[in-house]
C-alpha cells in the first residue's frame, strides 16, 4: 500500500459567475487520471463498512479496485450488479450520510469519493462502449404492474425482470423518471442522463406506459385482474403549504410546480418550449432542504437579481446536502436564517412582500434538532415578486382514495411492511416516498429492491 493521501481529489466545476447564467451541469466529473488517483486512496478493507452504509449494498471496494487497475468495463459491470442507476446516484445521492460516512479512511482523513467514482464509471460507459444487457432467465409467466417510473419503480422493475417476470410500468407524467426529471434541475442532473439510464430498462424488456394516471384511468382492482402483483412507487408529489395568510396570491408557487415547469417542461427555454414561467427580480424560497436549494439556484438562472432563501433554523440544522448549500452560497443566494414567514402581502392579487419573524433555537424536537422559537416583536418585511414554498411533500391521495382496502397512516403514507414491501391489500406492494414520506433517491431504490424480492417470493410461493 502506498502513501495515504488525506484529501479527496477535487472535482472540476463551472465557475459560479458563469454557471448562474446557464442550466449546464455544474461539476465536470473526474477524468480517467483523476478517477484512478482517487481509487488508489481506497484501503480495500477486508470488512468494508461502506457497503453496510449503502442502501442497495453495492460492492464498493470491488468497483473501486477495478478503477485503480484501469479496468473500467469490469468496474461498471460490478457496479450495475446492484445499482441500475449509477450515473444518477453518483450525482444526487447523499454519500456523505451513507457509504462515505462509514469509510474507514474517513475516520482520520477525508473519505474516498465514492459518489464521484460511481459517476465516473457510469459516464465512461455511456461515452465509450455499448451498454450491455444482462442475460435474463426463462420467463416465470407472472406479470407485475409497477405504478410510478421514479427511482423506486425503476429499480423494482429492473430486479423483477431479472427474476424472470414480465413487467409493465405505468407513469402519470409524459416522461419517466419521477422526481429525477421533474424535481431535480438540469444543472444538477441532466435529463439526457436520466433517459439514457431508463432506456436500459426498455432494452431489458420492460414496457412503459406514460400519461397513465392509475386511480383514474384504471383502479388497482382493475390492474389486479390483468397482473399477478402490483408495486406502488408513486412518490410524494403533494406539496405542503404553510397555512398562513396570503398563500393564495399570484406568483406564489409550490416547489413542485416551479421545478416541474422549469425542468420537465423546459420553461427555461421559452419560447422554444412554450411553457411560461414567472421570472421575478426578487425571488424568495422558503425551506432548507435540497429542493429549496434547487429552487433558489433555479431562480438565479432564470434571471433573478436577488434569490433569497428563508429558513427558520440555523445553517447547521439545514437538511440540504453540504455540497448544495456550498454551491448556493457560491452563486450568491441570500440566506435569511433563523427567519420564518408569518404572512404574504400583495397588491391587486400579486405577491409583493413576505412578512417574517426572527427565530431563536430552543430545546430539541422529535427530529433531534433544536426547535425554532419566534422572537416577539421581531417582525420585518422582505420585498418580493415571486415566492416558492419548499417545505416538504406528502403522497398523492388518489390511489388510496380509490382503493378502500389499502390502509394509510395519518401522514397519508401507505402502510407497508418495510422488510417485504407488502401493503394491507393482497398482491399490492409499495416502497419509496409513498411508504416512508419524502426521502432520498437511493433510499427509494433500496425500497424498490426490497419490494422486488418480496414480490418474487409471493409470486413463487403464492403465500401472502
Amino acid at each position: 500500500m502506498g502513501k495515504i493521501i488525506p484529501n479527496k481529489n477535487p472535482m472540476r466545476e463551472q465557475p459560479p459567475e458563469e454557471r448562474i447564467k446557464n442550466f449546464n451541469e455544474v461539476p465536470y466529473g473526474y477524468s480517467p487520471e483523476e478517477a484512478i488517483a482517487e481509487a488508489h486512496r481506497c484501503l480495500q478493507c477486508k470488512k468494508p463498512l461502506c457497503v453496510d452504509g449503502c442502501p442497495v449494498e453495492i460492492d464498493i471496494p470491488g468497483f473501486i479496485g477495478f478503477i485503480a487497475e484501469k479496468k473500467f468495463k469490469e468496474g461498471i459491470v460490478r457496479l450495475k450488479e446492484k445499482n441500475i442507476l449509477p450515473a444518477i446516484c453518483g450525482r444526487v445521492c447523499p454519500q456523505e450520510e451513507q457509504c462515505e460516512r462509514e469509510c474507514i479512511l474517513g475516520k482520520k482523513h477525508e473519505p474516498v469519493a465514492i459518489g464521484r467514482l460511481e459517476r465516473f464509471l457510469a459516464d465512461w460507459e455511456r461515452e465509450n462502449i455499448e451498454i450491455e444487457i444482462p442475460v435474463l432467465p426463462k420467463s416465470t409467466g407472472k406479470k407485475v404492474a409497477v405504478v410510478g417510473a421514479g427511482p423506486a419503480g425503476i429499480t423494482a422493475a429492473a430486479d423483477l425482470v431479472r427474476f424472470g417476470h414480465t413487467v409493465e410500468i405505468f407513469e402519470a407524467l409524459h416522461e419517466p423518471g419521477g422526481v429525477l426529471v421533474y424535481g431535480i434541475p438540469e444543472f444538477r442532473l441532466p435529463k439526457a442522463i436520466v433517459f439514457k439510464e431508463i432506456d436500459f430498462l426498455s432494452k431489458m424488456g420492460v414496457r412503459l406506459h406514460t400519461d397513465t394516471v392509475i386511480g383514474m384511468i384504471k383502479s388497482l382492482d382493475e390492474l389486479l385482474e390483468e397482473f399477478d402483483a402490483i408495486f406502488l412507487g408513486t412518490g410524494a408529489g403533494l406539496p405542503w403549504f404553510m397555512g398562513i395568510p396570503g398563500e393564495n396570491l399570484n406568483r406564489l408557487y409550490s416547489a413542485n410546480e416551479y421545478l416541474t415547469r422549469a425542468n420537465l417542461m423546459k420553461a427555461y427555454l421559452f419560447p422554444k418550449y412554450k411553457t411560461p414561467i414567472a421570472k421575478g427580480k426578487r425571488v424568495a424560497t422558503v425551506g432548507g432542504g435540497n429542493v429549496a436549494m434547487d429552487c433558489a439556484r433555479t431562480a438565479l438562472r432564470l434571471g433573478a437579481e436577488e434569490s433569497i432563501l428563508i429558513y427558520r433554523r440555523a445553517k447547521e440544522q439545514m437538511p440540504a446536502r453540504n455540497e448544495e448549500i456550498h454551491h448556493a452560497e457560491e452563486e450568491g443566494v441570500n440566506f435569511q436564517l433563523l427567519t420564518n414567514p408569518i404572512a404574504f402581502h400583495g397588491e391587486n392579487g400579486w405577491v409583493k412582500e413576505a412578512e417574517c419573524i426572527r427565530m431563536e433555537l430552543g430545546e430539541p424536537d422529535d427530529s433531534g434538532r433544536r426547535r425554532p422559537v419566534p422572537i416577539d416583536g421581531s417582525n420585518f418585511k422582505i420585498p418580493v415578486d415571486i415566492v416558492i414554498i419548499a417545505i416538504g411533500n406528502s403522497p398523492n391521495p388518489l390511489i388510496p382514495a380509490t382503493t378502500p382496502d389499502l390502509e394509510i397512516t395519518r401522514r397519508e403514507t401507505i402502510v407497508t411492511d418495510l422488510q417485504t414491501g407488502k401493503t394491507t391489500k393482497r398482491g399490492v406492494f409499495a416502497g419509496g416516498d409513498v411508504a416512508t414520506g419524502a426521502a432520498t433517491v437511493i433510499l427509494a431504490m433500496g425500497a424498490g429492491k426490497t419490494a422486488a424480492k418480496g414480490i418474487h417470493e409471493y409470486l413463487i410461493s403464492g403465500e401472502w
